[in-house]
Parts: structure tokens; sequence; C-alpha cells
């Protein structure tokens, strides 16, 4: 048994509340965090299931995590609670959500409820959830910074594709328009991975909501992309523009968004730029995790991650050298894909 398992193990035994009947690998994550589903059983409670997370301290900062668990408990949210700790050796004892992923469950027949239930919680976080002085903001730095993992590990590292002066000049001027897109919306409390694979069925109180850690204050259309785009799975783009504008409708209906701030046309840019910035950023991030932390899995998901771009930069004529860029990049990986490279 793994040291780390080990300790978990005689960790949770130390606990009076329960006696551990079981203890096996639940997921583990694009970063340095594990998870172990955990089955107990006592005389008043009889079987229970819990999570542990292990978060190594010289890898991972929980600080974030801590604290912004606490903040969407507190607006009624579906997230786990930490029911112990061992900070100095990164152990977290957490409420179980279950195993049943947005992702394994979404179907045509299960969408328009599984995506209503997360739009009604996306609108409790924006509505509700932390204020600027409670968490960092979503600043045209990071957005610059994000972007830039597409051109470095992807284009580059990946790749090794080397761009002339103007592809070079072409990707400057895509990401500033990006950035400024997003920095003109209203700036709400954004998860930053609101997605199939981070949004839980649950019998109630649906969605559980998981990886938050990463949350700032940011653009309105930002999750709500992560959601309709998701990295993982695709909608018909009509669906997915009608999600969008009945969202916006909820949104002003709650005062996330005044009338004056966003017509439907402005808003429907909003989105598809949002998204642009962060389908870029997700497809570096996968090349990144493929060459610098060995996790090939997410290589697939880099097709349809960049389908998405083609698709909204195609109309735009403003994205146009991002379009072909994107669609070279994906020729490439296609021809890499075939070679078994």
């Amino acid at each position: 048994m793994p040291e780390r398992l080990e300790q978990i193990t005689a960790w949770l035994k130390a606990e009076p509340a329960f006696a551990v009947v079981d203890i096996r690998p639940a997921s583990a994550d694009a970063s340095f965090r594990r998870y172990f589903r955990v089955r107990t059983q006592d005389a008043n409670h009889g079987d229970a299931s819990y999570i542990v997370m292990d978060a190594p301290p010289d890898k991972e900062d929980m600080g974030p995590f801590l604290k912004v668990d606490t903040l969407l408990l507190d607006i009624g949210l579906n997230v786990p609670r930490v029911l112990a700790a061992d900070i100095e050796r990164g152990f977290y004892l957490l409420s179980d959500l279950g195993d049943e992923h947005y992702l394994s469950a979404l179907t045509g027949e299960t969408v328009q409820r599984l995506y209503g239930d997360a739009l009604g919680a996306l609108l409790v976080i924006q509505a509700q959830g932390p204020q600027a002085d409670e968490l960092p903001a979503y600043d045209r730095p990071m957005l610059l910074r994000e972007m830039e993992l597409f051109r470095d590990w992807l284009v580059g590292k990946h790749l090794s594709m080397t761009l002339d002066a103007a592809q070079t000049a072409m990707l400057d001027r895509s990401f500033d328009l990006l950035a400024q897109s997003a920095l003109e919306q209203p700036q709400v409390c954004v998860h930053r991975d609101y997605h199939s694979r981070n949004l839980m069925v649950t019998p109630r109180h649906n969605p559980g909501i998981l990886d938050f850690q990463d949350a700032v204050i940011g653009p309105v259309t930002y999750d709500l992309v992560s959601l309709l785009r998701d990295c993982y799975i695709a909608w018909p783009r009509a669906q997915v523009e009608d999600w969008a504008l009945g969202y916006r409708e909820l949104a002003l209906q709650s005062g996330v968004l005044r009338p004056d701030q966003a017509d439907e046309k402005r808003f429907l840019q909003w989105f598809d730029w949002m998204g642009v910035q962060r389908h870029l950023k997700a497809a570096g991030i996968f090349a990144r995790l493929y060459r610098r932390d060995g996790k090939p899995g997410y290589l697939a998901d880099i097709p349809r991650t960049l389908g998405y771009v083609v698709d909204v930069a195609s109309h735009y004529p403003q994205l146009a050298g991002l379009d072909a860029l994107a669609q070279d990049v994906i020729e490439r990986l296609a021809q890499a894909a075939s070679s078994g490279s």
C-alpha cells in the first residue's frame, strides 16, 4: 500500500466517530489532488460513504478551496462539507456527493432537466455569491496568460509549430480583443470550471458542485459558456444559443444583468468570444497535461475544444486569422494521431 494511503487509513481509523469498512480510489484530477471513497459503519448511523481528498501540502494550497467551500455553503449550494482535516499532512474528509457525473448522465432526454438545475445553481452563484473583496479579480494579465497556454504548449511544445510574424501579430491582436470583451462584461463570481465533469447528479439539491477552488470575480458569460460549450460534450449551436439567451432572461430578472448592459446580440457575442478565450486556454492546458505531466487522456478532447474556436471565429471577421490557425492545428493533430506520434 502506498505511503500516503497508509497514512490516510491510519488517520481515519483514529477517528472515533465511525469504523472504516473499505477505502478505495474514487478519482484523480488534473492537479496533484487524489480522492478516495471511504465506506464506514457504526451502530448509530449504519453504513455511510465519505470522500477523502489527498492534497499534499507541498504541492497544493488548500486555502482557496476551504475559503470558497464555506462561501458557497453559506449561499445554500450543494458543495462538499469538510468534516475533518489534517491540514499538516493534507488530508480532508468530505461529504460524498456520489459518483455520477453530469457527463455520464447527459442525454437528449435528460439534458433539459440537468442543465436547468445547473443554470439555476449558476444563477445563485452569480446573484448571491462572493463579492470583489472576497475573491481575486479575473484581470487582463490572467486572461492573456491563459491564452498564451495555447501558443506555448499546444502550438509550440506539442506540435513544434513556428509561427511567422503575421501569425504572431494576429494572435496578439486576437488575444487583446478577447480580453477586452471579457473585461467589458458585468463582473460576477466565476467558478472557472463549471462543466460536466465537475457537476454531480444528486438525488436532491442537484447538482453537486466540485472543483471550485479557483473561483474569481470575472465575466458573466464565463461559467455559462463552460457549461454549454463543454470541452467534453457538444450540443447543436442553435440549441446552445437558445439556452444562453434563456439564461440572459434569468439574469435580467434576478438583477445579475441590467437591461442597458446587454441586448441579445451583444450578449451572444460576449458568450461566443468568452468561449474562444476559454477554449484556447483549455486546449493549451490539455497539451501541457500531456507534455509536462504525462497525462495523455486529455489529448482526445483538443479537436472538439478547438472545433468551438473554428465555429465561433468563422462568424466574426475580426477573428478570421484565429479561425485559420485553429483549423491548421486541428489538421496537424489529426495527422499526428494517425501516425501514432
